[in-house]
């Protein structure tokens, strides 16, 4: 079976919208540009943008699930994203100068009972990935059917929030790549580590409404709650879908 690259994903403010890309310029020890460059502090955070710091002093998928739903597209030459929400119409912003519009607009999705957002990050060279080094993650449709079938039901891919969507893999057999380099396009990536998940991916990304118990289905299913794998560029250069990659 061919093993190629079918989807890239980005995430220009963190845990505020997605889009699709057909090439990504990978560089050694980076994360994919532009992904997750801006991240919202939440009011009780200890984010100044100085650094890398842990999920949890953000505003995310997994305690306002209405996040799910946002759309984003990136100018890069201005950094000027628009999002959409179904519910919220459309903004366009520059994330930084136009942080309380952005907050505002974004406010009607954080729960009442929830830290609400505060100020706008960013952390110079690095995206504000999930792991405390620069990251991208690599997916698996095969392991998105398995658990759609789990629960009987089609899996919406973007539920994972992931980087690089691969094909021609076996359900979960990325965990197999974990301590291996993987030659991905023209870039090689060396596996980390498995994406543990959290309640993000319950939620509808087309409504941003918890709908499938994605991690109940893991834990029924494999007996964990991992999806996808964390990696770091190694060797850098362009990854364009419909590449191939192959394990080393």
């Amino acid at each position: 079976m061919t093993r190629s690259v079918v989807a890239i994903w980005r995430h220009p403010i963190k845990s505020h919208g997605w889009e699709t890309l057909r090439t990504a310029e990978l560089s050694a020890g980076r994360t994919l540009p532009w992904d997750r460059t801006w991240a919202i502090a939440h009011e009780a955070a200890e984010a100044d943008g100085s650094k890398w710091v842990p999920c949890v002093n953000f505003s995310r998928g997994s305690k306002a699930p209405g996040l799910m739903a946002i759309t984003a597209r990136l100018d890069e030459e201005t950094e000027r994203v628009e999002l959409t929400h179904p519910d919220l119409g459309r903004i366009e912003v520059h994330p930084e100068r136009d942080a309380e519009a952005l907050i505002a607009w974004s406010a009607p999705l954080i729960p009442k009972d929830r830290a609400a957002s505060a100020r706008v990050v960013r952390v110079p060279e690095r995206g504000m990935t999930d792991t405390p080094f620069p990251s991208i993650s690599l997916l698996n449709t095969a392991s998105n059917r398995a658990v759609g079938e789990k629960l009987g039901k089609d899996l919406d891919p973007r539920r994972w929030r992931g980087n690089f969507w691969l094909d021609g893999l076996g359900p979960f057999e990325e965990f197999e790549l974990v301590g291996r380099e993987v030659a991905i396009g023209g870039a090689v990536v060396k596996v980390v580590e498995p994406i543990t998940r959290c309640l993000a991916t319950t939620a509808n990304p087309e409504t941003g409404k918890r709908d499938a118990d994605t991690l109940d289905a893991l834990e029924r299913g494999w007996g964990h709650r991992d999806f996808g794998v964390y990696a770091e560029v190694v060797s850098g250069g362009t990854v364009a879908v419909g590449d191939s990659f192959a394990a080393r």
